[in-house]
C-alpha cells in the first residue's frame, strides 16, 4: 500500500466536498493481475454504485499502437495493473507502456526485441518493488523480461542482458522446444513465479513451475509436472516419461496466499492433447490443482480433476483463494473454475473438497491403444454452472432450418456421457473445446459469499480418426507429420476452423516455400513454433502442402504404410450459420452461494444483432475475459463477441448499463481510484472469435457534478 498515494486521495475527496468521503476502501490501485494475489477480482471501491453507473462516461482513451498497424491475429488479452496512480499494460505489438491513470497520458513505451514471438495473447505484467527499486516483468516469446517501472528502461542485471530464456533449465535442448507465458507471474519477496504455455502435440516442453530471483534472474526452485524418478507421482507415467512427454503446464495463471507463502497452480493436460497412446496412467501432475511452498517449490498437496487427460480439460483460469463464511464461521477455501463448467471448492490447508466429489465409472476408449482411466472425478456441489448433458432435445430452435441442419449432424453422434473418450465415430464434447469457463476466471464477493464466473455453452462434435500413411516417401513422412501435429487446427482437409486457425488450401500460390518454412518453424500469430521438428519433417510438411495444392497426394513409389490415429480437428457443434446448434442460452453469467453450493442467478451474457433483429431475446455470445465485482453492488464485465462492456447488479444480475466498446474487450476490467475519483478500464483489442482487432485502453468515470451529489447524503 502507499499511504502517501491514499491520504492525498482523501485529501482531494475533503477539499472537494467539504465532507468526509462515503468511501471505505484502504487501497486505490489494482496492483496485481486479478486485482489481488489470489486473483479475487474484488475491489472495495463504491464510488460508482447501482444509483450512478448508468451516468458514466469517457473519462480517457488510449490507442497503444499510435495509429500503427495491427496484427489481424492480435489477441491481446490485457488485465491492466494500476500502481501509485500509474497504469501498465502491453499493446498489440507487444510493447510494454505505462501511464497517467488518472489521464490516460503516456509516460514512457518499451519495445522489446520480437525473438520467437509465436502466440500474442498477452494478459498482462507483473509489478514488484522493493531495495532495487521498482520493476516491471513481462514475456514476450521465450523470454522473460524485467524494466525498470519508473522509466522503461531495461534492467540489464537481470538475467543476460535483460531477459532469462525460459527454454533452458527443462532438461531439453532449448533449440527443440517452444515455450512462452500468457499468464502474469506471480511475486513472493524476491522472486517471481511463472507458469508456462508450450505446443499441444508431441515434442513440447515440459510444464515446470519455475521460480527466478527478481533481481538477477537466477533459477532458484523448479517443480515437476511431469515427476522424474523418486519423486510423487513418477509411477503414474511411463518409466521414462520425464524425458520425453510434454505438457501438464500452467498456462492459465497462478495465485499467491503471501501470508501461508503457498502459491497454487491450475496445469493443463499432458501433450498431445487427444492422445494419450504413449503416456499410460492418470498422469500426475496434469490437469491438478496444486500447492507448492512458494519458497522452496515443494508440492503440500494436490488435486487432480481429470485423470490421463485425453479431451483439452486444462485448467483454464488462476484459482480464486476465497473467504467464506459458513455458520458464523470463516473458512479460507479455493475456487478453481473448469472447462468442465464445474467450480471444484477446496480447502486451501489441505486440498480436501468441501462438499463432495465422486469418483465414478466412465465408457472406455475406443481407439486402439489408448488406455483410458475407467474412472474419473464428478463434482456434486457447487452445482454446475453449464449445462451437463446434451440430448436430442436440447438442439437449437432458433429456427426450423437450424434445428434440422442440427438434427442431421447430432445423428452421426454417439449418445452423450460423462467423460466419454472421443472415438473413431463422432463424439459430443460438451461443454466444447473452450469451456465452461475460460482463462478469465471468477471474482469473489467477501460481503455475500457470491462466486461469478461468465461462461460459453457451444458443444463440439469430434473423432478420432485411423489413417494409413505411406512413410515410404517424403510425401508419405510430410503426411505423417502433418495429421500428427498440425491437422488439429488445420484440418485433414486443409480447410483450417473458423475463426481460430486458417485454412491452407491453396497455399503455394500465397506463400513461397522458405516463408512456409519459417512460419513452421518460428510460429506465426496464434501459432506457436514447431522449432523442435527436425529439418527433414519440417521440409516434408512443405513439401506435402505444396502437393495438396498442386492436387497431387501420392508419390509413384508406394512405401510401407503406417497407421496412425489423429485427432480430426477442432470441430465445433454448430448450425450453418456457425451458431451454437443447442439451445440458447451460449453464454452465460452466474452467481453462486460458496457457503451453500447453489445456484443464485444466471443470466445471458451478450447476444447477436442478427438474430435479435429475428425477434429471438438475447442468447449469450460466445466470451473470453472475466469480471469485476465491487462493494458497490457492481458486476462488471466486456468478454463478449458483441463489442459491449456492461454492469450489472450483483445481487440480482439485472443489466444497470452497457457501452459500445471500438472492438471486444476480451479481457478482464480493472478499477482504481485517484484523487478522489473512481475509474473504470478495459482493454478494447478484439481479434478473437472473427470480430476486428483493436489496440484501445479506455477508462470511464463519473462526472464531477454526480460524484458530489452522491457525497451529500
Amino acid at each position: 500500500m502507499n499511504f502517501s498515494c491514499y491520504w492525498k486521495a482523501l485529501l482531494g475527496c475533503v477539499l472537494a466536498v467539504g465532507t468526509a468521503p462515503v468511501l471505505t476502501q484502504d487501497f486505490t490501485g489494482w496492483k496485481t493481475y486479478g486485482g489481488d494475489e489470489g486473483n479475487t477480482h474484488y475491489s472495495e471501491l463504491n464510488q460508482i454504485d447501482r444509483d450512478n453507473a448508468g451516468q458514466l462516461e469517457v473519462a480517457w482513451r488510449y490507442a497503444s499502437a499510435a495509429g500503427k498497424s495491427l496484427p489481424a491475429s492480435s489477441e491481446l488479452q490485457v488485465n491492466p495493473i494500476v500502481v501509485d496512480g500509474v497504469l501498465y499494460g502491453r499493446n498489440p505489438l507487444y510493447n510494454v507502456f505505462a501511464l497517467d491513470a488518472a489521464s490516460g497520458r503516456e509516460l514512457w513505451t518499451h519495445d522489446p526485441p520480437l525473438q520467437h514471438v509465436g502466440l500474442s495473447n498477452m494478459r498482462g505484467v507483473t509489478y514488484w518493488e522493493g531495495r532495487a527499486g521498482k520493476r516491471i516483468f513481462f514475456t514476450t516469446g521465450h523470454f522473460l523480461r524485467a524494466l525498470d517501472a519508473t522509466s522503461g528502461k531495461v534492467i540489464a542485471s537481470f538475467g543476460k542482458d535483460g531477459q532469462v530464456d525460459l527454454r533452458e533449465g527443462l532438461g531439453r535442448d532449448p533449440a527443440l522446444i517452444s515455450i512462452n507465458a500468457p499468464s502474469p507471474g506471480v511475486v513472493f519477496g524476491d522472486l517471481i513465479i511463472m507458469g508456462s504455455a508450450v505446443t499441444e502435440t508431441a515434442g513440447a516442453a515440459p510444464g515446470d513451475i519455475r521460480a527466478y530471483d527478481v533481481l538477477s534472474g537466477r533459477l532458484v526452485w523448479s517443480f515437476h509436472t511431469i515427476p522424474h524418478p523418486g519423486e510423487a507421482g513418477h509411477d503414474t507415467w511411463p518409466e521414462n516419461a520425464w524425458k520425453t512427454a510434454g505438457g501438464a503446464n500452467a498456462w492459465a495463471g497462478l495465485s499467491l496466499d503471501a501470508e501461508r507463502g503457498v502459491v497454487y497452480v491450475p496445469t493443463g493436460s499432458p501433450t498431445p492433447d487427444f492422445d494419450g497412446s504413449q503416456r499410460a496412467g492418470d498422469n500426475l501432475f496434469g490437469n491438478s490443482i496444486i500447492a507448492l511452498d512458494a519458497r522452496s517449490g515443494k508440492r503440500l498437496w494436490h488435486f487432480q480433476t481429470v485423470h490421463h487427460d485425453i479431451w483439452d480439460r486444462d485448467l483454464s483460469s488462476a484459482p480464486t483463494l476465497v473467504t467464506v463464511t459458513r455458520n458464523g464461521k470463516s473458512h479460507d477455501m479455493l475456487a478453481q473454475a473448469s472447462k468442465q463448467g464445474v467450480l471444484y471448492l477446496l480447502e486451501r490447508d489441505s486440498g480436501k473438497p468441501v462438499f463432495p466429489i465422486e469418483e465414478v465409472p466412465v465408457p472406455p476408449s475406443p481407439v486402439p491403444g489408448e488406455q483410458a482411466s475407467p474412472t474419473q472425478p464428478r463434482v456434486t456441489l457447487p452445482e454446475p454452472f453449464t449445462r451437463q448433458a446434451l440430448r436430442e432435445s436440447d438442439l437449437t430452435d432458433i429456427n426450423r432450418e437450424a434445428h434440422e441442419y442440427a438434427r442431421k449432424a447430432f445423428a452421426t453422434a454417439q449418445p452423450f456421457a460423462y467423460m466419454r473418450p472421443i472415438g473413431l465415430q463422432k463424439t459430443l464434447l460438451f461443454p466444447g473445446f473452450t469451456g465452461g469457463a475460460n482463462w478469465g476466471g471468477g471474482a469473489f464477493d467477501p460481503q455475500t459469499n457470491l462466486y461469478y464466473i461468465n461462461a460459453m455453452e457451444v458443444p463440439a462434435l469430434v473423432n478420432i480418426e485411423a489413417v494409413a500413411v505411406d512413410k515410404g516417401s517424403t510425401l508419405g513422412v510430410g503426411e505423417f507429420v502433418f495429421r500428427r501435429q498440425c491437422s488439429g487446427c488445420h484440418g485433414v482437409d486443409l480447410q483450417g476452423f473458423y475463426p481460430y486457425a486458417p485454412a491452407l488450401t491453396g497455399l503455394a500460390e500465397r506463400v513461397d516455400r522458405r516463408e512456409a518454412m519459417r512460419t513452421i518453424r518460428e510460429g506465426k500469430g496464434r501459432m506457436m513454433p514447431f522449432g523442435h521438428l527436425p529439418r527433414h519433417e519440417l521440409e516434408a510438411v512443405v513439401d506435402y502442402l505444396y502437393a495438396r495444392s498442386a492436387g497431387r497426394t501420392r508419390t509413384a513409389d508406394a512405401g510401407d504404410k503406417e497407421v496412425a490415429y489423429v485427432f480430426a480437428g477442432y470441430n465445433e457443434f454448430v448450425d450453418q450459420r456457425y451458431y451454437p446448434a443447442i439451445k440458447p442460452p451460449w453464454g452465460t453469467l452466474t452467481a453462486m452461494d460458496l457457503a451453500t453450493g447453489k445456484r443464485v442467478w444466471q443470466v445471458p451474457l451478450g447476444e447477436y444483432a442478427e438474430l435479435t433483429r429475428e425477434g429471438l431475446p438475447p442468447t449469450g455470445t460466445r466470451n473470453y475475459g472475466g469480471p469485476v465485482v465491487t462493494a458497490g453492488g457492481l458486476l462488471i464485465i466486456a468478454a463478449t463477441s458483441d463489442e459491449m462492456l456492461r454492469i450489472f447488479d450483483k445481487t440480482s444480475g439485472r443489466l444497470l448499463w452497457q457501452y459500445n466498446l471500438p472492438a471486444a474487450g476480451y479481457s478482464t476490467p480493472a478499477t482504481y481510484l485517484i484523487d478522489g475519483r473512481q475509474y473504470i478500464v478495459v482493454t478494447c483489442s478484439g481479434g478473437k472469435l472473427g470480430t476486428k482487432t483493436g489496440d484501445s485502453y479506455i477508462a470511464f468515470a463519473l462526472p464531477p457534478t454526480v460524484r458530489t451529489k452522491d457525497r451529500q447524503d
